[in-house]
């Protein structure tokens, strides 16, 4: 009984660590998606004009948009390489630099649909924590379900990056929002059993997890709901 009640006190250590450091990498995003935002001389570091006064990303905007996955996957292979301090860095690192492409998404939707999609994921994001944390159900049998959805979805957004089918990024959408809203879940639950206590670096990438469940749920209720700029 006394390692059941040390184990959860463990489970509670680490997942309080886990929600701590994912709260510091959304404030940084928001912070760094705010201020270049609201600052056309910041964006347009990373926008260019061609000869038809067109509005593109410059090779440094693209680096942009692609540099948060170029820090996930150093952070994950790194893993056993990196010091608690690297690990760290890079986290806070990652969470700036895709807070600054959450930029061009929050200059895309008016004020009021990003609000509220951002409340919406927001209430689902802690409900699924919620259920992941108090559920008796193993959820284990999910995560190979979830991957090969989590694949599907790239795969499919890849190809209608070429057809530009509306109905094909709605039916994206939906399927983005249940495979997140799922893996919110699931994710809470493994690391409630992983109960790694202080492990720092553990803390982080588990913080890493969440982040990226929280985000891309509340960029696929965005693309679903929110309400472009363009139509003010």
């Amino acid at each position: 009984m006394e390692n059941v009640s040390l184990g959860m006190s463990a489970s509670r250590i680490f997942i309080n660590k886990v929600f701590g450091w994912m709260f510091v990498a959304l404030g940084i995003s928001a912070l760094c998606a705010l201020l270049f935002a609201s600052s056309p001389a910041l964006l347009g570091e990373f926008m260019t004009k061609t000869a038809d006064a067109k509005t593109h990303l410059s090779g440094l905007g693209w680096l942009v948009m692609f540099a948060p996955l170029i820090f996930v996957l150093i952070m994950s292979f790194g893993y056993e390489s990196l010091s608690d301090l690297s690990m760290t860095l890079l986290f806070i690192a990652f969470a700036a630099v895709n807070g600054i492409s959450l930029s061009f998404v929050l200059l895309a939707y008016t004020t009021g649909s990003i609000i509220g999609c951002f409340t919406g994921a927001a209430a689902m994001f802690g409900i699924m924590a919620i259920l992941g944390w108090t559920t008796k159900k193993d959820l284990t049998s999910w995560g190979s379900l979830l991957l090969q959805a989590l694949i599907g979805i790239i795969v499919v957004m890849l190809i209608n990056m070429f057809l530009q089918s509306h109905m094909l990024d709605y039916i994206i959408s939906i399927v983005g929002v249940v495979v997140f809203t799922a893996l919110t879940a699931y994710d809470v639950q493994k690391l409630k059993n992983m109960a790694y206590g202080n492990d720092k670096k553990a803390s982080v990438m588990g913080a890493l997890a969440l982040y990226l469940d929280f985000i891309n749920l509340f960029l696929f209720i965005l693309r679903l709901f929110g309400v472009s700029s363009s139509k003010d």
